[in-house]
């Protein structure tokens, strides 16, 4: 465990701080789910009260996080409330929001005028955020990058040339590309007018709660263009908001911003700009699927490049004239072209696809299970190479199909570099498999007591392959009966 890893002692930190808050004594802790930073949430509970407890070792980030949140909320714009913070900075107690964001409700009820709705409100909120509160935002105070310059416009197009472009065997003039790369991130870094900028501004990051919108990880805010945001809303890969939505939102943006009495901005001008900062941003999207995707193998990060390149084909085809380099236009249109999106497609079940992947978790004490199909053989992987988390107090009586096990096995173990080995050797298998008709696969994951780290690589191959081919896949766990659940 490192210093900016969570320990016992965090969750006794902010139960304290939630006693000293409420007056109450914490009945239940829960940690939730995490995406891709180190920070860590626990939702903690007495009676009716709740809120939500973090950890994060980064005190800058924290910093930056404390002074946006009470910037926010000074000019009315909702954001969680935060109860208390540690001595040390890096335990904070906020208010609990729920667990229903915008992109679920989105999900959830589809293309609606409630949902629409909800999207005014949140760009209504958005116009206050960096018209408002950036007149006196304080950049300083910002924890890594405090301008969204033409420095960091580049390094989002570089992300996107070496952790997607790159790996697609697409041939181009690696020299005019960069030449072509760096004129155009000196020309938005010129976009005027500069505010202050949400940077993720998406609909995950956007909670439902009482019929409000409620911002949440504002964390990496900065100065830079209104207009990146929006197109980071409107062009959110997996949302596909219909074009009349887009059109309509983006006019009550305007409508908003022109009701804060912003009379400095030419309305043409900004809706040029905005065009402009919506192939950035999906051009940035797609570098961050690249790298947690292609080269990190997480599912959620595959399954959304089909629509992304969708996103790119559908703006390129609106805007023949944009982005106005022949070299990048011509590596856009070949990576969003009929081939690359069916290659990245989410699958689709057919009716002849007979294969069933069988996937479990077993314990060596037991012996290794004998391979039940047809054709015999299959894969046996072995994790005890790997950190056991039973060794350890906190998670002996817990399971890998626990939220604390994963997120231990994520952060403190080389699990993720393992699994990437075994995606690549089940699927070289699943995809002859699929293409001669076989009906059955077997993948068997050993540890020593088949409660953790065995569970949870049977859990996360069999979401994998759901994901990327959308075939039937069983999971069983054959020493559950045997798990230790209670304390001796």
């Amino acid at each position: 465990m490192t210093a900016n890893k969570p320990t016992t002692q965090t969750i006794t930190t902010l139960e304290k701080l939630f006693e000293d808050h409420f007056g109450l004594k914490p009945e239940k802790t829960e940690l939730l789910p995490v995406s891709g930073s180190d920070r860590r949430y626990y939702r903690i509970s007495s009676g009716k009260k709740t809120a939500i407890g973090t950890f994060n070792g980064n005190i800058s980030e924290n910093n930056t996080y404390y002074y946006f949140t009470e910037l926010f909320r000074k000019h009315g714009i909702n954001v969680p409330e935060l109860y208390a913070t540690s001595k040390d900075r890096k335990h904070y107690l906020q208010q609990d929001l729920g667990a229903t964001s915008l992109f679920d409700l989105l999900n959830k009820e589809g293309h609606t005028k409630e949902v629409r709705n909800y999207f005014h409100k949140a760009l209504e909120q958005l116009a206050k955020l960096q018209w408002i509160a950036g007149r006196e935002a304080d950049y300083d105070q910002c924890f890594s990058t405090k301008h969204f310059d033409e420095k960091a416009i580049m390094a989002d197009l570089l992300y996107f040339k070496y952790y997607f472009a790159d790996l697609q065997n697409i041939q181009y003039d690696r020299g005019l590309l960069m030449e072509e790369m760096q004129q155009y991130a000196k020309e938005l870094g010129r976009l005027q007018p500069q505010m202050l900028m949400y940077r993720d501004f998406q609909s995950r990051n956007i909670m439902i709660q009482n019929e409000q919108v409620y911002f949440i990880d504002y964390q990496g805010a900065m100065e830079g263009s209104p207009q990146y945001d929006i197109a980071s809303l409107l062009w959110q890969a997996k949302a596909q908001l219909p074009d009349a939505w887009k059109e309509d939102l983006l006019n009550g943006y305007i409508k908003s911003m022109n009701e804060l009495h912003i009379t400095r901005v030419d309305e043409i001008h900004f809706r040029k700009g905005y065009n402009q900062f919506v192939l950035l941003r999906i051009l940035q999207v797609l570098g961050a699927y690249g790298f947690r995707g292609l080269l990190q193998l997480k599912p959620h990060f595959i399954s959304s490049i089909g629509p992304a390149l969708k996103n790119l084909d559908k703006f390129l085809s609106d805007n023949p004239s944009l982005p106005a380099y022949p070299e990048l236009r011509k590596l856009l249109e070949q990576i969003s072209s009929a081939d690359m999106q069916s290659k990245y497609a989410q699958p689709t079940r057919s009716n002849d696809a007979k294969l069933v992947v069988s996937v479990c978790s077993f314990s060596y004490k037991n012996g290794i299970p004998k391979d039940k199909g047809t054709h015999g053989g299959g894969y046996v992987f072995d994790c005890r190479g790997l950190l056991n988390p039973g060794r350890y107090a906190a998670y002996k009586t817990l399971t890998g199909l626990d939220e604390t096990v994963k997120q231990f096995l994520e952060k403190d173990t080389r699990m993720p570099e393992f699994m990437a080995q075994v995606y690549g050797l089940v699927s070289l298998n699943v995809d002859d498999y699929l293409s001669r008709g076989f009906e059955n696969l077997s993948v068997a994951f050993g540890c020593t007591g088949g409660q953790h780290r065995s569970v949870y690589a049977a859990e996360t191959l069999a979401k994998y392959l759901r994901n990327k081919y959308n075939i039937e896949v069983t999971v069983t766990h054959l020493n559950k009966e045997k798990w230790v659940l209670e304390e001796a």
